[in-house]
């Protein structure tokens, strides 16, 4: 029987039986595992005649596990990351019952109290449960959706803040080496954090002078290239890093750190470096901003110079051009010639009146 032990966790059964994949988690003993792994086998291959072909209910432990999986091998990295970790403080609520006995109340009570975080963290957590569930009833694992008729908390949404040119350069600058090249990778590509962590000296083609970036933010989750051609800051880094590079790391930008899983040191890519913005911005001086903000800054940097709005989106490796326009926060040339017009109009109007006005104030004086 496929049954192991996970350290730390407990006992676990895993199986493939005419196509399909069953897991449950986690038994305090091998003989539980077993147990209950020789039953789920006597469920699949012989079902009642009654519900034979129909959706099951399964347990909620046992669909997040298994939309677990299924995010992890089809969607980004990043993305498994934020559904692991709400993913834990459902089973802490829902652990021990089965998806039909989850009711939209349930839901609607966990998601209220979500939003004395916030409003965004609430309809973050309500749309990673609705796909949840969605998943199973697409895989006839369950046959309802209880987050359904759940709507959305009400946002304020608010202008974001896009640091300048000069405060950019001004956080770089305070900054060690090491982590100089790497933010210039994010500001020079436009890229994604997790994408330039990613990237691959077999990414980088200094003969053309041009970076392929990959993700898995695309319909299907299909992991995605797009080729940004280097400037020559970016492409000068490169050279550098390049001619002393390790041999044996494939990563242009690279850590060693400690595994608990081979209880040793390891050297790998970075999967998260939130905390270096928030120390640097501090240093230099100027009001916080993320890694994401150098994507906003560049793309309104050349929507103000008149960049093609279809070349921006091929840049910054967006599916949807709407996404792209919410990138763009510079005030266009149509909007400034709008406001000129109304201005022009209005000060016309205004001469008109005050003129009318003295007019008539004359021919009442002569009359008197």
């Amino acid at each position: 029987m496929s049954v192991y032990l996970v350290k730390g966790k407990g006992w676990r059964y895993d199986f493939t039986l005419k196509g399909e994949r069953y897991t449950e988690t986690w038994f305090k003993t091998k003989r539980e595992a077993q147990q209950a792994e020789a039953k789920r086998r006597e469920e699949v291959e012989n079902p009642k005649p009654e519900t034979e072909g129909m959706p099951t209910d399964i347990t909620f432990l046992e669909l997040v596990n298994l939309r677990l999986d299924h995010v992890q091998a089809y969607q980004s990295e990043v993305n498994y990351r934020h559904s692991v970790y709400m993913a834990r403080r459902w089973i802490a609520r829902w652990k021990e019952m089965t998806c039909s006995q989850i009711s939209g109340n349930m839901v609607q009570a966990f998601i209220l109290e979500r939003s004395k975080t916030s409003a965004y963290t609430a309809n973050k957590e309500l749309r990673y449960l609705r796909a949840t569930f969605n998943f199973g009833i697409k895989k006839k694992l369950i046959q309802n959706n209880p987050t359904k008729d759940i709507d959305f908390l009400p946002v304020e949404k608010i202008v974001k803040y896009i640091p300048t040119a000069n405060e950019i350069d001004r956080v770089i600058a305070v900054a060690d080496a090491e982590t100089q090249d790497y933010l210039f990778a994010i500001r020079e590509t436009m890229a994604r954090m997790n994408e330039i962590n990613q990237l691959t000296w077999d990414d980088v083609d200094l003969t053309n002078r041009c970076v392929t970036l990959y993700t898995r933010k695309k319909k299907g989750g299909h992991r995605t290239p797009r080729k940004i051609p280097m400037t020559q800051r970016l492409y000068d880094i490169f050279v550098r890093r390049s001619a002393s590079r390790e041999p044996d790391l494939r990563w242009v930008f690279w850590h060693s750190y400690w595994s608990a899983k081979s209880s040793k040191v390891e050297s790998g890519p970075f999967q998260d470096r939130k905390k270096i913005m928030k120390n640097l911005c501090g240093k230099a001086g100027v009001k916080y901003f993320r890694f994401h903000a150098l994507r906003h800054s560049g793309a309104s940097i050349m929507d103000i110079n008149g960049v093609p709005l279809g070349s921006i989106q091929r840049i910054l490796g967006h599916e949807n051009r709407k996404t792209t326009e919410i990138y763009l926060h510079s005030i266009g040339e149509a909007e400034r010639s709008a406001i000129a017009t109304y201005e022009q109009a209005t000060t016309n109007s205004h001469t008109n009146s005050h003129t009318e006005t003295k007019k008539a104030l004359n021919d009442f004086s002569l009359s008197a």
